[in-house]
């Protein structure tokens, strides 16, 4: 949000919103509550979820470092979002956000092209539920979810790592699947030597062109 801002308009976002640092667990937004708050993640991640009236829910994304949370023209909001892991977060109050967005616009056009880049997600999910095995399913999950290669390996593609800070009960549910199944099919991967465990119980990407093959539905194995 801060790209391509002199430093006096830097001064004033920050002016503008409040840093938060948030422990697992923690419920960030309510589902059906008034919209009045307005988070930009700097740090963790933040699992996005939808409820029904009898405590069932489904969990629709994950929200990362640079994503915009409670982005909405509507009063309440849509949907509920809990912290994966500590998360630091700026919070701009809807007054605070409605000033900045008519005083620089580059803020506006920022916000738009994250609400562009949702509806993208959004169309992909529907893809993903709609028409993708399990395997096809996990392969564009841990692809989505790949770290970008460290400045040193730049250009590299294969061992790159998986950011994975959510449990396989919330990936499953992410996903459609049943845990089983994502745990058969993460095993399943290992012995192929798509990708490997790390020390930390992490995942580490061996080939991502297979990886590619599969979640475009290219390999069938």
């Amino acid at each position: 949000m801060c790209n391509g801002i002199d430093d006096t308009e830097l001064a004033i976002l920050a002016q503008a919103s409040k840093r938060l640092t948030l422990p697992p667990g923690t419920a960030m937004i309510e589902e059906g509550t008034p919209a009045l708050s307005f988070f930009n993640v700097t740090s963790g991640t933040v699992k996005l979820f939808k409820s029904l009236p009898d405590g069932r829910r489904q969990i629709t994304g994950f929200a990362d470092v640079g994503h915009f949370l409670g982005l909405t023209t509507a009063k309440t909001y849509s949907f509920g979002a809990e912290t994966v892991d500590t998360v630091q977060v700026c919070r701009f109050l809807r007054p605070q956000l409605e000033t900045l967005l008519t005083d620089y616009p580059q803020f506006e056009r920022r916000l738009l092209d994250e609400v562009t880049d949702e509806l993208a997600e959004a169309q992909e999910q529907m893809l993903l539920l709609g028409r993708k095995t399990a395997r096809e399913r996990v392969a564009s999950f841990l692809l989505n979810r790949m770290m970008p290669a460290a400045p040193s390996g730049q250009g590299k593609t294969e061992g790159r790592l998986v950011s994975l800070p959510m449990t396989r009960v919330d990936i499953a549910d992410y996903l459609g699947l049943t845990i089983e199944t994502v745990s058969r099919t993460i095993s399943a991967l290992r012995r192929e030597q798509t990708i490997t465990g790390t020390d930390n119980h992490g995942i580490r990407v061996l080939s991502v062109t297979r990886l590619r093959d599969l979640a475009s539905g290219q390999d069938s194995r």
